[in-house]
């Protein structure tokens, strides 16, 4: 039996059950490994499908053996893929980057325990976070100390370290930040009764915090014990403003995630946020490359699980912001479009675009070519192109109260302007103000032309209007056999429609997308130029009409008058000494008797 046998016979035992498939090529190495709701419809889609990408296509040729796991649901699918993926890092599965250290806050390991941020986690501590700066940190901190006097020192303070007096008091004792555990000023168990509210704190749950804080100054407060209630007040009122400032939405929403999602060509961007009571305490962005053909849901599921798993997260509720395929137990997802959960969602995805054009800028910094070449690629696959669309030309017509009509043609290379392959055309066949007959005109003299002289078609043409213009530019390409060997658009400005031609409904790009850039910079700069070149013909057609009825007066003569006088007012108020000036005696003479004598 051959391997092409062998994993024929694979698929058709394959049970119709939740699992984990494992994909081996000729060296028995595993190469992907995929979690299904149902493994034989999955696994079957790879070698019965006629739509598959390249690299899966790539991916399918070198499959010599498959193994699979069952399991007892889609939840238990999903997680036994992560460990599996993570474990043996398959050589096409998704890769998840996470190149950037965030910082924590660290309650330490010690018999009288200290708080500390750091951006390397080790099983030294209790960590909290991620947060998204350390400023937040800093403030945090800053309130914590506020409020509860911890030692910041690095001593190893112990029991026996106090007995045998090795430590001396510093400052902060002295000034009330510290209440000098290192002399036995203060036992163990009192020392370290501070750290539950301060775990609180880190966790989100101030709520608790300013009770128990409330309740302790009423006592003090009922025995008369008036300054110890002030002090109370004070770190009551610290809390109110540290809340005031992180409180984001309504507290009742108590212990929730949210992930927020963006994409390019090549990866995802997923950002991450904890709210308690109403307050972001963690925050976290990873990127996903990809790799064969994840759906969008598919990288958001390895992302929830990741970082779930990473920052040990225990909310009950996640926020998305669209529908996964695979469900997780004791999860419950939502997906909000408004309120107090929308504003929410809106937050994170806003992150994850956030985080997705810093990589762009990095990129972009790095390695302009590769960001050039991934805008490409986003474009050609948002348009479902067959090429890289490297050369693009885009037209517009001007014409104003059906006057001069002209159009231009603009030329971008490598997604960039290209000014010196920029064209301008006389409309020669149509008369009067007829765009759509103009636009069939420009089409088919620009392509005969490439064509009769043997110069490189682009691979996109985008049309300035909407269906009917498009429909005149595709009979010209029609005429010259060019359907289907160039991908030609048409952007409506109004709504920012893209159309395809024989297709009535249009195409919307997304209003902050790589691609609609690229296509409305092309538009403006065909519009741009096409005015420029129509305002310059209309001031040479009124120049000729004024100028070239008086006899004697040549184009060399002409020149000079603009030159000097820039404008018709300005040659007809000009006295005869700054025309005799200008043009001598006689030809001064012939242009002032023209304008006075007339």
């Amino acid at each position: 039996m051959n391997a092409t046998e062998h994993v024929a016979e694979i698929v058709r035992a394959l049970p119709k059950a939740p699992g984990v498939y494992r994909y081996f090529d000729k060296n028995g190495t595993i190469i992907y490994v995929g979690k299904a709701k149902n493994l034989k419809n999955r696994v079957s889609s790879y070698f019965l499908s006629n739509n598959l990408n390249r690299k899966t296509q790539i991916l399918v040729s070198q499959i010599r053996d498959i193994e699979f796991t069952v399991v007892d649901s889609e939840s238990d699918a999903l997680l036994l893929e992560n460990v599996l993926i993570k474990r043996l890092q398959p050589k096409y599965n998704i890769l998840l980057k996470d190149d950037k250290t965030y910082p924590w806050v660290c309650i330490t390991n010690e018999e009288f325990p200290r708080i500390l941020y750091t951006r390397q986690k080790t099983d030294n501590g209790e960590y909290f976070g991620p947060f998204s700066s350390v400023y937040t940190i800093k403030t945090l901190l800053t309130l914590i100390q506020q409020l509860y006097p911890v030692r910041s020192c690095k001593h190893n303070i112990t029991a026996q370290g106090i007995k045998d007096g090795k430590f001396d008091i510093c400052l902060d004792y002295h000034i009330g930040n510290c209440q000098g555990p290192c002399i036995g000023k203060v036992d163990r168990d009192t020392y370290t009764e501070m750290f539950a509210d301060i775990r609180k704190i880190l966790r989100g749950d101030l709520q608790l915090v300013q009770n128990y804080l409330k309740e302790k100054m009423q006592a003090h407060a009922t025995k008369l014990e008036f300054e110890e209630a002030a002090k109370l007040k004070q770190k009551l009122d610290m809390l109110e403003n540290y809340r005031s400032k992180s409180t984001i939405v309504n507290t009742n929403i108590t212990n929730v995630e949210a992930f927020g999602f963006a994409k390019d060509i090549n990866s995802c961007y997923i950002s991450y946020l904890r709210i308690r009571n109403g307050t972001i305490i963690a925050s976290h962005s990873v990127e996903i490359k990809k790799r064969i053909e994840e759906t969008d849901a598919d990288m958001l599921a390895y992302a929830i699980i990741n970082i779930r798993e990473e920052l040990g997260s225990d909310a009950k509720t996640i926020l998305l912001p669209f529908e996964i395929d695979f469900p997780i137990d004791g999860i419950k997802f939502e997906y909000p479009q408004k309120g107090d959960k929308g504003k929410i969602m809106e937050l994170a995805n806003r992150n994850a675009k956030f985080f997705m054009l810093e990589k762009h800028k990095q990129i972009e910094g790095k390695d302009p070519e590769k960001n050039t070449l991934r805008k490409l690629e986003t474009l050609k696959s948002d348009l479902k192109m067959n090429e890289l669309p490297v050369h693009i030309e885009c037209f517009d017509n001007s014409n104003i109260q059906g006057t001069n009509p002209v159009a231009s043609c603009v030329v971008f290379k490598n997604a960039k302007p290209s000014k010196k392959d920029y064209r301008h055309f006389n409309i020669k066949t149509v008369v009067g103000a007829n765009d759509f007959a103009s636009m069939e005109e420009i089409i088919y003299r620009r392509y005969r032309r490439l064509l009769d002289e043997g110069e490189p078609l682009p691979q996109l043409i985008v049309v300035d209007g909407g269906k009917v213009q498009l429909s005149f530019a595709v009979r010209s390409l029609e005429k010259l056999d060019l359907i289907g060997k160039v991908t030609i658009i048409g952007i409506a400005k109004r709504l920012e429609e893209i159309f395809f031609p024989g297709d009535d409904i249009p195409l919307y790009l997304d209003k902050n997308s790589e691609s609609l850039k690229i296509i409305q910079q092309a538009r403006d700069e065909a519009h741009r130029f096409g005015i420029t070149f129509h305002r310059k013909k209309r001031s040479d057609n009124f120049l000729k009409s004024e100028l070239d009825d008086i006899k004697g007066i040549g184009p060399k003569t002409k020149t000079i008058l603009l030159n000097e006088f820039k404008t018709i007012s300005g040659i007809k108020e000009a006295s005869m000494e700054k025309l005799t000036e200008a043009l001598g005696a006689a030809k001064a003479g012939i242009i002032y008797g023209y304008f006075h004598n007339s």
